[in-house]
């Protein structure tokens, strides 16, 4: 079972990476658009996600033009709306508005993120958290039918159990 954790966990996280940085100058500015983060939604099927998609985000944030901080800001924004994400488990039980409710949640905390574009490029922080929120809900809401579809044939909650 490690082993197949451990596989599978490497697989989602080289995902992100890929998906991410193929379209890396809209990955990383005050308008984002990383279509790794639609691989956030995982979590709603099994929690075991939360570490391929940490390792991913921090993995892509080696490549950020953003430097040290894309690591420590984009890492605990990712890791602290996962939490969440998970804990909405206990009180939530459809799939469905557990993903909208990620999505939001997703969107909200990137506020963390635009601070870290405020303290690296002096940018007004509530137009640049407008900015970055609005591309992150885009692409978690577009994430939700490709997440649904995927599961139909792959079983998420199977998947690393």
């Amino acid at each position: 079972m490690k082993i197949k954790f451990l596989a599978t966990s490497g697989i989602i996280a080289a995902l992100y990476i890929a998906v991410s940085l193929l379209v890396s100058p809209l990955a990383f500015g005050a308008i984002q658009f990383r279509f790794g983060e639609i691989l956030n939604h995982l979590v709603i099927f099994n929690k075991k996600f939360f570490y391929a998609i940490i390792v991913g985000v921090f993995i892509t944030n080696l490549f950020s033009p953003n430097g040290p901080l894309d690591l420590l800001f984009g890492v605990g924004q990712t890791a602290l709306s996962l939490g969440i994400a998970i804990l909405s488990a206990k009180y939530i039980k459809s799939i469905i508005k557990r993903m909208v409710l990620n999505s939001i949640v997703f969107a909200f905390m990137m506020w963390l993120i635009s601070l870290e574009l405020v303290i690296l490029f002096d940018l007004p922080f509530l137009y640049t958290w407008l900015t970055v929120a609005l591309g992150e809900l885009g692409i978690m809401l577009i994430g939700i039918p490709i997440m649904l579809a995927l599961n139909k044939r792959l079983h998420f909650q199977k998947l690393l159990a």
